[in-house]
């Protein structure tokens, strides 16, 4: 008879590596948004893997940077509660970054918990294909000669490559443990964040240059109505008056855009009709003022 095992997986790596991408694969639901660009997510995202033998609790963090705003060091903050609170890391790694992985398994908070316990690291080599073959041989080779304990594993998150196996040995390297959470629950966070990262992510696909990474989204209200469609009121942040009009665009047309495009993603999501109203309001400098950032939701208190 198997014992059952649960615990906290902290998924970390560098921006854009596919994190997000990778927890949505092993939940086979969208929790975390997804895009081309990097730095897309910003607080840590609770996502729950349960079957008979196991409950795994993934914790999606932003990419590993160098901060140079107040935002980015909030980052590394929730990585590295991430990091603690975590009771094994899967380190996500881009297969066709060879010269970036000592890099990144040289960082600060990284190397500390690798020196103290490598048993604790499990390394995903992500975005595998036939002609990367060559390069993810030589990357595993690498790496092992300088952590010969460490677990790896290439897969493609967006391709359920080895995702399975992956899953396997995180459940093997799992203590013993009880459940943490109901077997129908998906993740920690409420209907109303998953909505404003819906929104967030259409802005990211639909804008470029700095718009995405200096917009954040507010739900003012959210009604629920048992027969109409549920009411969201959402309010769109940017940082300077000159961003504002892009986001609106000519005659509104942008952010109807993005309007729809977020209506139809969030009716998907919650499996309800839906009204969306968005707002577009400039809140100066905000990704680097403390009071903004707390009354975002960002946790600004000193974590040490």
């Amino acid at each position: 008879m198997h014992q059952f095992k649960s615990g906290y997986v902290a998924i970390v790596g560098s921006p854009n590596v596919g994190k997000s991408t990778l927890l949505n694969s092993i939940l086979q639901q969208k929790l975390s948004i997804v895009t081309n660009k990097p730095q897309t997510t910003r607080k840590r995202i609770i996502g729950i893997f349960n079957d008979e033998e196991s409950q795994i609790i993934f914790l999606d963090t932003p990419g590993l940077l160098k901060p140079n705003y107040l935002l980015q060091e909030k980052f590394l903050e929730h990585i590295k509660i991430s990091l603690i609170d975590a009771d094994l890391i899967l380190l996500l790694i881009d297969s066709g970054k060879e010269k970036s992985v000592l890099e990144v398994l040289t960082n600060e908070l990284l190397s500390q918990v690798i020196q103290k316990n490598p048993k604790k690291i499990i390394i995903a080599i992500n975005k595998i294909d036939t002609e990367r073959k060559k390069s993810v041989s030589n990357m595993i080779k690498n790496i092992q000669l300088e952590y010969p304990t460490i677990k790896i594993i290439p897969i493609s998150a967006l391709q359920n490559t080895n995702v399975e196996v992956l899953v396997h040995e995180i459940k093997h390297k799992l203590p013993i443990g009880p459940k943490y959470y109901p077997d129908e629950q998906l993740a920690e966070e409420n209907e109303r964040f998953f909505v404003s990262e819906i929104i967030r992510e259409k802005i990211f696909e639909n804008y470029s240059e700095e718009i995405p990474f200096s917009s954040e989204v507010i739900i003012e209200d959210y009604k629920e109505r048992e027969n109409g469609k549920d009411y969201i009121s959402a309010l769109v942040i940017v940082e300077k008056e000159s961003q504002k009009p892009i986001i609106i665009g000519k005659n509104g047309e942008s952010i109807k855009r993005v309007g729809k495009l977020a209506r139809r993603a969030i009716e998907e999501f919650i499996g309800k009709a839906v009204y969306l109203e968005l707002r577009v309001k400039v809140k100066s400098k905000w990704r680097s003022d403390p009071s903004a950032l707390k009354s975002f939701g960002y946790n600004i208190e000193n974590e040490n």
